[in-house]
């Protein structure tokens, strides 16, 4: 039966739920300050990287932290101040390192299921041109850092992921523009890109606006859920509802708190810069996996991306790290431009092992959530928004949703 549906978020999260809701028939309503796909949408890698199963914490990572920290262009940077913080986020991050094969094993069923549902949402949106199936090429100069990779590795053939191995002459026919400083690389050929982030959620709520939907540019304050009767609180109004979906992102902890799930998300702040387009250039994304560099052509020129800081939402960026990467990357692609065009600063909603929280509430009937996807929030979107449709069909959405639920924190 048709119900009217609040949700809280227009990232690539809240418009994918938004959208496979609306294709069920319920009237929606999207609150979130921004414009759509504004937040860490807009400025992510555009890689649909269902090969990602191995969790960010892996065993063995505590031993290249105090490396990573002091290295200026590693791919961790931590603000002192931040440490008391983030001190726990970082000790469950280290914990979750034991549990490698449950996350991957939780991953997996996600990752399978993250391009079909891209392809039913993007084709009713006119907007298929927007994933290209190129592939992903992470990319090693020393035979050290491919040795990294074994446990990954091992964990993506237990899970079927394709990935082919490539020397020298493999990598140049696939990609001849790349510095001849690569010896090895991984090929995963079904990964895919999205050339456009934020272009790519524009056209989700175009299509969500041409069908009657409704986007409320409005914050989110709080929840009314007495007497049998639900509502979204914002600065501005109320939006009554007979369901809720959180989506929020990387400011969902707080509304969460409200709805009595207490969770441990964090912000991994991401830095990009945007370069002209290259001649030559790259057909694919391409991760030079030893100095963290993913190089990524879209329509609108190259980005690159890096690495992980730890410093809230709070704090002004910082692009020293991000430029001195800049001027390395040319190492990897020489004909890229000296000087970026443009710099980015945004904020993955990241809990400790690298799971999302998605499912129903265990304490508010009617609500449910969809946040916390770290770096695979792209990727898992459109599945992710698929899941919540089918809870509130009250449909089984093929998954077994425990491992991602909220309770998972504190015993629940």
């Amino acid at each position: 039966m048709p119900r009217r549906v609040a949700v809280v978020g227009a990232g690539i999260l809240g418009m994918a739920c938004a959208r496979f809701l609306q294709r069920d028939g319920h009237a929606v309503t999207v609150i979130d300050p921004r414009e759509p796909g504004d937040g860490a949408s807009f400025g992510n890698a555009g890689v649909i990287a269902n090969c990602d199963v191995a969790p960010l914490s892996m065993p063995g990572v505590l031993r290249r932290v105090p490396g990573m920290l002091l290295d200026p262009s590693g791919p961790l940077v931590l603000r002192w101040r931040y440490l008391p913080k983030i001190a726990p986020w970082l000790l469950a991050f280290l914990e979750a390192s034991r549990r490698s094969e449950e996350i991957a094993a939780a991953l997996a069923p996600l990752l399978a299921g993250a391009r079909p549902a891209y392809d039913a949402l993007l084709r009713e949106a006119g907007a298929a041109d927007l994933i290209r199936d190129t592939g992903w090429l992470k990319l090693f100069s020393t035979e050290r850092a491919l040795r990294q990779m074994d446990e990954q590795c091992r964990l993506m053939r237990r899970h079927g992921i394709r990935f082919e191995a490539l020397d020298a002459p493999g990598i140049r026919r696939l990609e001849p523009g790349l510095a001849p400083i690569f010896t090895r690389a991984l090929f995963f050929p079904d990964c895919a890109q999205v050339v456009n982030p934020k272009r790519l959620v524009a056209a989700l709520a175009g299509a969500f606006a041409a069908d009657g939907g409704e986007i409320a540019r409005e914050r989110a304050t709080g929840f009314d859920l007495g007497g049998g009767r639900r509502a979204v609180v914002t600065e501005a109004s109320r939006h009554p509802a007979d369901a809720v979906v959180l989506a929020a992102g990387a400011w969902s902890r707080p509304l969460a708190a409200l709805l009595g799930a207490r969770v441990p998300l964090d912000t991994e702040r991401g830095y990009h810069a945007m370069f002209p387009s290259a001649e030559p250039g790259l057909a694919r994304p391409a991760l030079w996996w030893d100095e963290a560099i993913n190089l990524v052509p879209m329509e609108h020129g190259l980005r690159l991306t890096s690495g992980v800081e730890f410093a809230g939402l709070e704090a002004p960026p910082d692009y020293r790290r991000i430029d001195r990467l800049a001027r390395r990357a040319r190492a990897m692609l020489p004909s890229l431009a000296p000087e970026p065009q443009s710099r980015w600063l945004g904020f993955r909603p990241s809990l400790p092992d690298s799971l999302p929280v998605l499912g129903p509430s265990a304490h508010h009937e009617g609500v449910y959530f969809a946040f916390g996807h770290q770096h695979l929030g792209l990727t898992l979107g459109a599945i992710s928004g698929r899941i919540v449709a089918d809870l509130v069909a009250g449909r089984d959405p093929g998954i077994a949703l425990a491992p991602y639920r909220a309770e998972r924190w504190n015993g629940g």
